[in-house]
Order: structure tokens, then sequence, then C-alpha cells
């Protein structure tokens, strides 16, 4: 079975080779690029990615489109950044492949000390405590590496566009009555500087976008 990997993309050209070609076979990605100004578009290409040009700015977007656009009946997230190793996407996947699982999210597990910035993972570890409260999901991490059913995620009917839209998969996956479950898998030092915990204005729109979602998602 083929599974489908969907790597939203903004100026990653430098981490774009040591992810792509540690893909495993049968596992075809799809970076879909939400406005570089780099040539993170020519290196995906050179590299064999399926490329998708997402005008629309934001993470959700990013990620939505490329779930339209998969065709695999298993489709993976994860982030284009090289602090995800993509040789480790079977323990998202096969879960979901074998009926274990309906959402896998990928715990991280972090193996340097310069990985996880305190503030970040303080933030993580509270998101999730919100979240087992109010789905009884088993949820640790809101991993960006995951994997569910492409159909079943369409029906989700997710509708958030911005850094929210991880956030909003959970929530609606719980309310729907999916398994949600964990894998983990290794969290490594990300090439750049990241566009969340990287500034205060990335990590200001993460925490209000994942605030509204809350809020409004039922």
């Amino acid at each position: 079975m083929d599974i489908d990997v969907v790597l939203p993309c903004l100026d990653e050209e430098a981490a774009l080779p040591w992810v792509l070609e540690r893909m495993p076979a049968g596992y075809r990605p799809i970076v879909v690029d939400n406005g570089s100004a780099d040539d993170s578009v020519k290196v995906a290409a050179r590299f064999g990615a399926r490329v998708l040009v997402e005008p629309r700015r934001g993470f959700g977007a990013a990620c939505h489109a490329g779930l339209l656009a998969a065709t695999s009946e298993i489709v993976a997230f994860m982030d284009a950044d090289a602090s995800l190793d993509p040789r480790q996407l079977p323990r998202v996947v096969e879960p979901v492949r074998t009926g274990d699982g309906d959402l896998v999210l990928g715990r991280r597990i972090v193996r340097s000390v310069r990985v996880w910035p305190p503030h970040a993972r303080a933030a993580n570890a509270l998101l999730a405590h919100r979240l087992r409260r109010r789905t009884g999901a088993v949820v640790h991490d809101l991993g960006p590496m995951r994997a569910a059913r492409r159909s079943g995620l369409i029906a989700l009917e997710l509708r958030d566009r911005r850094f929210g839209y991880p956030l909003e998969m959970v929530l609606r996956a719980a309310a729907a009555g999916w398994r949600i479950a964990e894998a983990e898998v290794d969290y490594l030092p990300r090439a750049g500087r990241s566009k969340v915990t990287g500034t205060v204005r990335g990590t200001a729109r993460a925490i209000g976008d994942m605030r509204r979602v809350m809020r409004e998602t039922v």
C-alpha cells in the first residue's frame, strides 16, 4: 500500500534534501509550498517530490491542499523542517493500516536539549492536558507527524486554515468517536528557525489560533 505524505513547506530548501532522501519506499511526498521566498519548490522537484503551490497563506491551508490532492487510502502528515525523521513514518501509519487506530499522532521524544524551548514544551503539555480532559483521548503531544484514512479526514470537514488545523483535527476526530493513539517518534534539531516558537509573532498567532479552535469547535 502506497502512502501519500503531506509536507507543508515555507522556506525549507535547506531541510528538504535530508527529508526527501529519507522517505521510505512506498511513501510518496507531496510538498505543498505556501509562499516560499527561497528555492524550496525547485529543491523539492529535484528530489522527486510532487509539488503543489497553495497561494492561500496558512499552515492549515497547505495541509488541507495536500490532503485533497492525495490519492492514497491512508495519508500521513509531517513537517518539512528536518525535525522529524521520515524513516519513522511507519510508526504512525502501521496502526492505521492494521485497524488499531483511526488517527495516530507521533509523540515527540526530545533527542537534544536545544530542540524544544521550555515555553513551547510547557504550552504543548498544557494543550495536551486540556485535550485529555475535553475528549478523553490519551494524548500527550499535538505532534505534527500523524496519519489517518483520507476519506475520514475529508469527512471531518476541517475549517481552520491556520495554526489551529492540527488541533481541530484531533477535536473533530474525538467528537466523531475515532480511536486516537500515539506512537513515539524522535524530535530532532530543525533546520533554520521555527515559524511558531522561533518568533514572538509566530508564537502569538499559534496560541491565538488554537484558542479560537478550542472555543469554536463543538
